[in-house]
């Protein structure tokens, strides 16, 4: 039997973080995604400890400023893709600067420097992925996702999955469903 599930990836990092503090006795305070902020700053022990205890869930700290900002930057873009009560009134750049309090110009050239690609493509790439998944789960049609994803059209959607993944989102959703059936039938 197989199942298929949806994860609230917000929350289920919020949960491991805050069993884990909770676990070492740290007082802490977490903000959005991938920050945290302590009230007294950890003991070495302390910190070799919580490397450890988040290190088995994947969970890295990061030492490095300007990569932290990268994934500051990377958690933003996922968050504001992935949350539908943000009606996306107004672009990207704005939402970014205002949540990670940089000029945009400041962030793209940071991000452009470490990671050696646009944040334009970044969000472009995980709108795919988005979009990969709203396809497996097979419960919305791509005028629904292209409306979720805050495209322009179907046809916006379509010609920038095919861009990227060299497939048509319809391809895509064959190849999946031909595995399934393949799946199936050997059971």
């Amino acid at each position: 039997m197989r199942i298929y599930l949806k994860f609230d990836f917000k929350h289920i990092c919020r949960t491991v973080l805050k069993e884990q503090l909770d676990s070492l006795g740290l007082k802490y305070t977490i903000y959005g995604v991938g920050e945290i902020e302590f009230n007294k700053i950890p003991t070495q022990k302390e910190e070799q400890e919580m490397t450890s205890l988040l290190g088995h869930y994947g969970i890295e700290i990061m030492d490095d400023q300007q990569m932290e900002l990268v994934q500051r930057i990377k958690d933003a873009v996922t968050e504001w893709i992935h949350d539908e009560e943000n009606p996306k009134l107004y672009n990207f750049s704005t939402y970014l600067s205002e949540k990670l309090d940089y000029s945009y110009t400041y962030l793209s050239s940071v991000f452009s420097e470490a990671t050696y690609s646009s944040i334009e493509n970044f969000v472009i790439l995980r709108k795919i992925e988005f979009v990969k998944s709203f396809i497996l789960q097979n419960n919305l049609t791509l005028t629904e996702i292209a409306f979720k994803l805050n495209y322009s059209s179907v046809s916006h959607l379509s010609a920038q999955f095919k861009k990227t993944t060299g497939l048509t989102p319809s391809a895509f959703q064959k190849i999946i469903l031909k595995r399934k059936e393949r799946a199936l039938s050997q059971k």
